[in-house]
């Protein structure tokens, strides 16, 4: 049994999916369910900011804060939110984070 997200667009539309597998990255599934602004250009090797995703403000310890590479990505990213502020290509789905919410930031 997996876990359930929920992507909400940039234009409000909330794509919830459940029964995710653990062991991918967030951004694997917002690009396979064609969640419009997850792009992913450089295939999520942290890279382009093309997956940059708000966390929800109950999500944030749990899913942690970006590490020295991905700080440096998300400056390419236009609307950083400070604590807020992901790419998703470097979220790691587990078990911990079932029922993870974040909103697609504005595309560039």
């Amino acid at each position: 049994m997996g876990i359930k997200l929920t992507f909400v667009q940039a234009d409000g539309v909330e794509k919830t999916f459940e029964d995710v597998p653990t062991g991918q990255s967030l951004m694997e599934v917002g690009r396979f369910n064609n969640v419009e602004g997850i792009l992913g250009d450089c295939g999520g090797s942290c890279a382009c900011a093309t997956c940059h995703v708000y966390v929800s403000a109950p999500w944030r310890a749990v899913v942690g804060e970006p590490d020295d590479i991905e700080t440096s990505t998300l400056d390419m990213a236009t609307d950083v939110l400070p604590g807020q502020s992901r790419l998703c290509c470097q979220i790691q789905l587990r078990d911990e984070l079932d029922g993870l919410q974040v909103t697609v930031a504005p595309s560039f």
